[in-house]
């Protein structure tokens, strides 16, 4: 990628102000897959000498992608690029299906996976009658080991006896047994990390996160999963496509 830097280089005859010009070449190469997630972006010192920039373009360049959450500083080690997942509100798909077509490696951190009995609001999202045991699993969704989400999932316990079976894609475990969800209604809204969520998602407290609220259904319209996540914004957008 070095090699290609020089098609980065602003240009000085320009109204725009050199910092500028050299985010926005940034911005579309990161968005052209010339870099991956995670992957290190060359330092102030490479981007001057090989862009003949001052650093304090380069700086101010770097500090725009940053404050746009392209960008992440990493103290010691130098600017990497932020894993962003995008997922279409139109597609019901899983949190590893939409990670994996996008060339992220999926993972889990499991921190809660028991049977209970349903509470009132599960009761009623899920259509159960009072005192059903149902499943719950917790647990932090990565993306080439950085946390993405914090995921709390409760499913009604005929379609999940033991939920330590559960391993990987929870999709992928109700679909093998016959039980995948066909639709699914969300509910998005914005709220502020507490401190729980700060600590888990590894983000200062009060930073804005996105809470997403999503009940799935079989084809028989039984409510198969009531799922509420709490995803970092830096990380995490939802794409809605319109047609008139």
């Amino acid at each position: 990628m070095l090699s290609q830097l020089s098609n980065f280089r602003p240009d000085a005859d320009s109204d725009t102000p050199l910092y500028m010009q050299l985010a926005n070449q940034l911005s579309d190469g990161i968005a052209s897959g010339d870099w991956r997630a995670n992957e290190a972006l060359p330092s102030e010192r490479v981007l001057s000498e090989m862009l003949n920039i001052s650093r304090v373009t380069a700086r101010k360049a770097i500090d725009m992608l940053c404050a746009r959450g392209m960008l992440t500083r990493r103290r010691g080690s130098g600017t990497y690029i932020t894993p962003k997942l995008e997922q279409p509100l139109s597609r019901l798909t899983s949190f590893s299906e939409e990670l994996r077509q996008r060339g992220f490696t999926a993972g889990s951190r499991w921190l809660q996976r028991e049977i209970g009995v349903a509470a009132p609001i599960e009761l009623l999202s899920l259509g159960l009658s009072p005192n059903m045991p149902v499943a719950r699993l917790k647990r932090l969704r990565t993306a080439d080991d950085v946390v993405m989400a914090i995921e709390t999932s409760t499913i009604p316990a005929m379609y999940m006896p033991d939920p330590g079976n559960v391993n990987g894609s929870l999709y992928g475990y109700l679909e093998a047994s016959g039980n995948v969800p066909m639709r699914a209604l969300q509910h998005i809204r914005a709220i502020n990390a507490n401190a729980e969520q700060a600590r888990l998602a590894n983000i200062a407290p009060g930073t804005a996160m996105l809470h997403i609220t999503r009940v799935s259904y079989l084809e028989s319209g039984a409510a198969v999963e009531l799922t509420h996540s709490y995803c970092r914004s830096d990380y995490y957008e939802f794409v809605a496509e319109s047609r008139r």
